[in-house]
């Protein structure tokens, strides 16, 4: 048989090694391991890797390709993209339990084991050497790659208060400290963006890719290891500035590139996976769906935008976070107004730009600007984006069809009263009930929230009409003052009159003063 499943604490489980081989188990590498595993996963139908939403179609089945074809396989993709939880995702494919010499470093294979210190206790026990059983948890080791990483922390090196405490040289195998990538023998080794590892570290992986062992300092040890190597990378750094050698990126035998979310419907299940938002002892706060879009188009928007810095990325930490801060947003304000409950407004997607400000890389024009102003830049793009796909066409109106005969029935009354000189004072700390009570006073409001966005409650209703205030604000039909304490909308118009005279008015021509 390929492996045991009884634990440690089942009396039956083979603790010597004579009990091992009276068991029937039989070594294999830690390839033909996952492989097997796999195969069984594949056939059973199971979910390969559970939590990993979008890469089924296009990902998971180059993962599957690569573990099948026994390569060692690196991720490239940007910041945010699931890299490092895939490949930690990887130990599933694992034995539940696997023998190991007991009190090895490097968890030697009992039947074979390759350390000095190993071969010379299973020469001098025989089959009273004790093993143990590691769990697959314990087989999956990750080295966050920086430029101080060593080769001695990477391989290993001479000890030499080993060697002296023990009265070895030092070309003495057992005056060896092992580094992690021995230490992970017999299981899975990721380096995490592996072109911040300096060339001649990367040369210390070439031996270990090529022919499967490890060479300490210029000591004649050569020590076989068994071990998957994956990696991650940033493609800008390994298309265009090249800081993965070219002998390992040959040796890296598949080759893998992730991606962003590629549709509205995958980011908000990524999001509503990962954010926190349903929480203990606390308000109920209810997010709409128009809520969540805003958040995620955010996102979308900092994608395509010129002020942010595309080899960088946008990480889907910053939807996450977007959407926690909303959430902690409408739950402060439950909370002062001694509520049992809250519905998120677009106001306090708004109100969260702190999780936007530190997670885009800004160009130097977006540096310019500054990261306040590209923040509400970005949420007030994504507000547009989805008001468009939310209500009817603002600029309709006017055309001769039944679209725009919809758009000016909706919009005509609402902006027409901004247009009279009225304004509306608003904030984001008022009360469900004041909110809806304030927005009500503008004639048509409600009736274009209730059709368009269907509200469930009074609550939802109010958060809808500030939605379609927001939304003819982003179509520049609506003018909005930021205050401190708030915010009035107004007619455009009047707001550019007001721009006017606040620059000295229209300069007359010359020869008419």
């Amino acid at each position: 048989m390929h492996g045991i499943t009884t634990t440690t604490k089942d009396a039956s489980a083979p603790a010597t090694l004579g009990e091992l081989k009276r068991s029937g188990w039989r070594s294999r590498s830690v390839k033909e391991e996952l492989r097997s595993n796999l195969i069984a996963h594949l056939r059973e139908g199971r979910e390969l890797f559970p939590g990993i939403v979008g890469y089924g179609e296009t990902v998971v089945p180059k993962v599957v390709n690569a573990i099948l074809s026994g390569h060692d396989f690196i991720l490239l993709g940007l910041r945010g993209q699931a890299k490092t939880r895939l490949l930690r995702s990887l130990d599933r494919f694992l034995d539940a339990e696997l023998p190991a010499v007991d009190g090895c470093e490097i968890n030697d294979d009992p039947l074979h084991p390759v350390c000095a210190a190993c071969v010379r206790r299973a020469a001098e026990l025989g089959d009273a050497l004790p093993i143990r059983w590691i769990p697959r948890s314990e087989r999956y080791h990750e080295k966050l790659a920086t430029p101080d990483v060593t080769i001695a922390d990477l391989i290993g090196d001479v000890d030499p208060i080993k060697a002296a405490t023990r009265k070895l040289t030092f070309a003495d195998p057992e005056v060896v400290h092992f580094g992690i990538l021995p230490r992970s023998n017999r299981g899975i080794f990721a380096v995490n963006e592996l072109p911040d590892l300096s060339a001649r570290i990367q040369v210390g992986l070439l031996n270990l890719l090529e022919e499967g062992d490890i060479q300490i300092r210029g000591f004649p040890i050569r020590m076989p290891l068994d071990v998957l190597l994956v990696f991650s990378a940033n493609p800008e750094d390994y298309t265009h500035r090249g800081r993965i050698i070219t002998p390992l990126r040959d040796r890296i035998a598949s080759q893998i590139l992730t991606h962003y979310p590629r549709t509205l419907e995958e980011g908000l299940a990524i999001t509503a996976q990962e954010a926190w938002v349903e929480r203990a002892h606390a308000p109920r706060v209810t997010v709409p769906r128009y809520v969540r879009e805003i958040v995620e188009e955010v996102a979308v928007q900092a994608r395509a935008s010129e002020l942010v810095d595309h080899g960088s990325g946008v990480s889907a930490r910053l939807t996450i976070a977007l959407l926690e801060n909303t959430v902690s947003n409408a739950e402060r304000r439950a909370h002062a107004h001694g509520s049992d409950a809250a519905v998120a407004r677009v106001s306090d997607v708004v109100g969260a730009s702190s999780s936007i400000t530190g997670k885009v890389e800004l160009v130097y024009e977006g540096e310019r600007e500054g990261p306040e102003k590209v923040a509400r830049h970005l949420t007030g793009k994504a507000i547009k984006a989805v008001f468009d796909r939310t209500f009817p066409d603002v600029y309709a109106a006017g055309a001769k069809d039944d679209a725009s005969k919809t758009a000016e029935a909706d919009y005509a009354p609402i902006v027409s009263w901004f247009q009279s000189g009225s304004t509306l004072d608003v904030s984001d700390g008022l009360a469900d009930a004041e909110l809806e009570k304030r927005l009500a006073t503008v004639p048509g409001l409600a009736r274009v929230a209730e059709t368009w966005a269907k509200p469930a409650n009074a609550a939802e209703h109010a958060a809808a009409m500030e939605f379609v205030l927001e939304g003819l604000h982003h179509s520049s039909l609506l003018a909005k003052d930021e205050l401190a304490n708030g915010r009035v909308y107004r007619d455009m118009f009047e707001d550019m009159m007001r721009g006017l005279k606040s620059n000295g008015g229209a300069r007359p021509p010359k020869g008419k003063r």
